[in-house]
């Protein structure tokens, strides 16, 4: 059974926010990465203390920022469209949570007991928005120099593979024309959901033509964002073998 960070002595949580500040390679002040960590289920299930949300509104703006600058200034030859397109990509619901996922994020939030049990340590949407609420943090403490390059050291793998701006953009569309590109066939979804109807988690398989085995799943707060994920996931996966 994993031990949630409530139940941790003080100085384990301590050492587990300063190897996440050290993984990330910012400093803040120990009160802003706790805030940047805390969604509302945990604060309205410990009296109503404060949350993420302020914070995440202003990384958003930050985040915005600092990628429509990057790709400004790097890609000279770039219209308005495409570049446009590459920052949606970017800073999309998708991307931040995949960002989060591969520094282990989820481990660090400090959720309510009903977020707890229904998987939230894996919610696109809860993870984008930490990130945000991260920035938010780094910006107050370090100020925007610092903000702004952590920004760009979180997207910079995203970067590597031009191919994942349409991949983060519209994953479904993607897995569908590389899959049959490489003679694979449609892709089906299965979606199944779990939860309450106030909060139901969605969890989404897809196959590859006729296979009779999953080739990813994907978990969201909608249908929709279930499917994404998954899609995702699948041409990660296909992108990443053998043509």
């Amino acid at each position: 059974m994993t031990t949630s960070h409530s139940d941790q002595p003080a100085s384990s949580i301590r050492a587990d926010r300063a190897d996440l500040l050290s993984q990330l390679g910012i400093e803040v002040r120990e009160d802003l990465i706790e805030l940047a960590l805390t969604h509302r289920s945990y604060a309205y299930e410990h009296g109503g203390i404060a949350n993420n949300e302020r914070l995440e509104f202003l990384g958003d703006s930050i985040l915005g920022q600092a990628v429509t600058v990057m790709l400004f200034t790097e890609n000279p030859d770039l219209d308005e469209g495409e570049l446009a397109k590459r920052r949606a990509s970017l800073v999309s619901t998708v991307a931040l949570a995949e960002v989060a996922r591969n520094i282990g994020l989820g481990a660090h939030l400090r959720l309510g007991r009903g977020e707890e049990l229904t998987g939230g340590r894996d919610k696109p949407s809860i993870l984008a928005d930490t990130v945000e609420a991260i920035i938010g943090a780094t910006y107050l403490d370090a100020g925007g120099e610092a903000a702004t390059a952590f920004v760009l050291r979180l997207v910079a793998p995203l970067l590597v593979d031009p191919a994942r701006f349409g991949a983060a953009m519209d994953p479904k569309t993607s897995l569908q024309e590389l899959s049959a590109a490489r003679g694979r066939g449609m892709p089906s979804y299965h979606v199944t959901d779990s939860g309450p109807d106030h909060d139901k988690r969605f969890h989404a398989a897809v196959r590859l033509g006729d296979s009779p085995d999953d080739v990813a799943r994907g978990t969201g707060s909608s249908k929709k964002q279930a499917e994404m994920a998954a899609a995702l996931e699948a041409w990660t996966r296909l992108s990443s073998t053998d043509r």
